[in-house]
């Protein structure tokens, strides 16, 4: 992924100068596993697509991503120290500037997304799965949920209607966006379900990472259990949690052999190392 680094450093480096410029820099550009950026670029594979006419379309994905997290470490919502293994942003800078460069990650990832090269209907097809969900109807409706809902929770389908929309949401908008670029529209549904499917899996196994490793192996502050939050493992057991994340990304891969005029060997290789990931 070096040269997706590169893509977003430029993208950055075209802003005018300034603090929240070098904020917005410091959160985008701290590694994490690029997974949404993944899914687009080995979906597009699939569909024997070049993976650079995904590039705006992927940057905007990561800002968008890093915008929400910046956003959820901060002292109003999960109060975090560590991301990624560094200081949160707004311990690196300060609250405000925190504010600001998620506010700039998330305006520029739709100029980003709006300016790609490609056709109308395929910038504006885009785009429409972007805004939608990453919107108040997806990452932000899990992220209110979350916020609000968490502490009421007894019932796994109330939990997991919150992953849905947190987590889900925006690992369905890569697969989505890359039926788009295809031209199999047809399909996006059934890959919005994919989505949601990988996104419930990667946070059960986020869940049960949460128990078992370090702040430090994690890369990230462990508020789930610091701030008593009702999770998969508190709700189920680890047992049933470990159990239930495997049956998810083992129906991931069976559905992933289901689409037309795709193959699917390699999004079922990038769904097999998110599975055995270690952080």
């Amino acid at each position: 992924m070096e040269r997706f680094e590169k893509l977003l450093d430029n993208y950055i480096d075209q802003l005018p100068e300034s603090r929240v410029r070098e904020a917005m820099r410091y959160s985008l550009l701290a590694g994490g596993k690029r997974v949404r950026p993944l899914l687009l670029y080995t979906a597009l594979q699939g569909y024997g697509i070049n993976e650079e006419k995904g590039d705006p379309f992927a940057a905007a994905l990561e800002m968008i991503h890093t915008y929400s997290l910046i956003h959820d470490d901060l002292p109003a919502m999960d109060n975090d120290d560590l991301r990624r293994g560094r200081p949160t942003c707004h311990k690196q800078f300060d609250e405000a500037t925190a504010i600001l460069a998620g506010d700039g990650l998330l305006t520029y990832a739709f100029e980003v997304a709006s300016s790609a090269d490609t056709d109308d209907h395929t910038r504006l097809g885009c785009v429409n799965v972007l805004a939608r969900m990453a919107g108040a109807g997806g990452m932000v409706l899990g992220q209110d949920l979350d916020m609000n809902e968490i502490e009421g929770i007894t019932a796994w389908e109330d939990l997991k209607r919150i992953h849905h929309n947190k987590t889900g949401c925006l690992l369905s908008a890569p697969l989505m966006m890359a039926c788009v670029i295809a031209d199999h529209e047809a399909d996006m549904e059934k890959w919005h379900e994919l989505g949601e499917k990988l996104g419930l899996a990667f946070q059960v196994q986020d869940d049960i990472m949460d128990i078992r490793l370090t702040p430090e192996q994690f890369g990230k502050s462990t508020s789930d259990e610091n701030n008593d939050k009702v999770t998969s493992v508190r709700l189920l057991g680890i047992d049933e949690a470990e159990y239930l994340m495997n049956r998810l990304y083992e129906e991931c891969m069976k559905m992933a052999d289901t689409f037309s005029g795709f193959d699917s060997r390699a999004l079922k290789d990038l769904i097999e190392k998110i599975k055995t990931r270690t952080n």
